[in-house]
């Protein structure tokens, strides 16, 4: 059976509504996105140069410097009709010398080195390192109802990401608040560091990185994360002794850095003032070189662009690429590009972001302004017949952190949705490398975010 007879099958219970002649179109057009993609695609190549080349780019690094240029010729290349670095400036926070943790002494086992990264933001231990006695908690509040029982102590934080939630970004989120809360938490009772069990469902030796927040007003302790396999060790060792830990990181906040948002665009040939914007985050964690985070989304979003110049394709609204830059440790390129995008007085019918990884895609998370959600989101639903033969589906949900702060100019705000089962394997660690990525996997992402590109545009919303 050839392509044609195929599609017409595939679409034939469409053909009979009064739109027959336009689902047929956008059938066909879409199916050319998915050939165009699949076959001439430049986003695997640009993924293995940004991630092989220059590396883990954390914000404010030559790296993160490296990446900026780097992605901007690319879009240069593309003869877009605009391009340009838009301004930010972002804390520049180095890791030091490679961190130690080990169990000291320990009756049962002597001394255990553990498998440890300091948080993103983390100050560091000094030059002697720490040694303190083990107190282990599940959550935040089990922090508040020691209390000052935890002055002089180590707090580590065993909270599992939950197995039965079958959306992986669910148990994050819920399990997260350790990591990003968990030193402030504990300093206020006069804890002097905290461990804390990383963010996986992976049982393995592979410690995850991921920031910190110290809240005004707290003295500032040292936050290492540990693998889950040392996680359940020292659980298990917690329960037949009393345990010290020695631990020490040299991490330092040297300031702040100047930086860029990479941006490139195509003006829509008649709603030139619509903007649809497809992004993701050009930094990463320094540890590994972010390919799933946020290498992928990265590449996504300027595969857009070249998939509407490769195939001649004129928009009606202007369609632009952001690539923000300190998703990962402070959102300050976020923060420039919504507040410079109110100031000129813009409007975002729809923002797209891509951070969830380069695996299968499965379809599109969404969310927007209280007052114009609904009606817009019944709007975006009407397209699922041509959608779901790609296994794409949409549901309320998050957007994406960098496109969050347009909500007020009312349009959609859509997060790329693939498989999550596998996402936090790779995320934050020193595996998430091109290697883990699967090309076609990556490009069949580019071609689902671009046909919801195309039927924004052409129907608007």
């Amino acid at each position: 059976m050839n392509r044609f007879a195929f599609l017409i099958l595939l679409f034939s219970p469409l053909l009979s509504s009064a739109q027959d002649n336009a689902l047929a179109e956008d059938a066909f057009f879409i199916r050319k996105i998915y050939d165009e993609a699949l076959t001439r695609s430049r986003c695997y190549d640009w993924l293995n140069f940004l991630t092989r080349r220059i590396g883990g780019r954390l914000a404010g690094s030559p790296q993160a410097a490296a990446a900026v240029e780097y992605t901007r010729r690319v879009l240069d290349s593309l003869q877009l009709d605009s391009v340009w670095l838009q301004p930010c400036t972002v804390p520049h926070w180095v890791r030091g010398e490679k961190e130690q943790a080990r169990i000291v002494n320990s009756r049962k086992m002597g001394t255990v080195e553990l498998n440890a990264l300091a948080l993103g933001n983390s100050v560091g231990t000094g030059p002697m390192g720490i040694a303190a006695e083990v107190v282990e908690v599940k959550n935040l509040d089990q922090v508040d109802s020691l209390g000052d029982s935890l002055h002089g102590k180590i707090v580590f934080f065993n909270g599992r990401m939950d197995p039965t939630q079958l959306n992986t970004f669910n148990a994050y989120g819920k399990a997260a608040g350790q990591r990003v809360w968990g030193a402030s938490r504990a300093s206020r009772y006069g804890a002097v560091g905290v461990l804390v069990r990383s963010l996986t469902t992976r049982l393995d030796d592979i410690p995850h990185t991921g920031s910190t927040v110290y809240e005004e007003g707290i003295t500032p302790i040292p936050a290492l994360a540990i693998s889950t396999r040392d996680a359940e060790l020292l659980s298990l060792l917690l329960r037949e002794e009393s345990v010290r830990v020695f631990m020490r990181n040299t991490s330092q906040t040297l300031g702040e850095a100047p930086s860029f948002n990479v941006i490139g665009e195509i003006r829509g040939s008649e709603f030139p003032e619509e903007i649809i914007l497809v992004g993701g985050h050009l930094d990463s964690w320094d540890v590994g070189t972010g390919a799933h985070d946020d290498g992928a989304g990265c590449v996504h979003a300027m595969e857009i662009l070249h998939l509407i110049k490769r195939m001649g394709y004129r928009p009606k609204r202007t369609i632009r690429c952001v690539l923000f830059m300190n998703e990962e440790n402070g959102l300050r390129g976020a923060r420039a590009y919504w507040k410079w995008s109110d100031e000129q007085g813009e409007y975002h019918m729809a923002a797209i972001e891509s951070d969830r990884g380069g695996f299968t895609p499965r379809g599109f998370t969404a969310d927007g302004h209280e007052d114009t959600f609904n009606e817009k989101f019944r709007k975006a639903i009407e397209w699922l017949p041509l959608l779901e033969p790609y296994g794409l589906a949409f549901r309320k949900g998050g957007s994406g952190a960098d496109i969050s702060g347009l909500k007020n100019q009312k349009g959609l705000l859509f997060g790329f949705e693939p498989d999550p089962q596998r996402y936090f394997d790779y995320h934050h660690t020193p595996i998430d490398g091109v290697d883990v990525v699967n090309q076609r996997e990556l490009e069949l992402g580019a071609a689902s975010i671009m046909s919801l590109v195309y039927l924004l545009d052409k129907y608007g919303i």
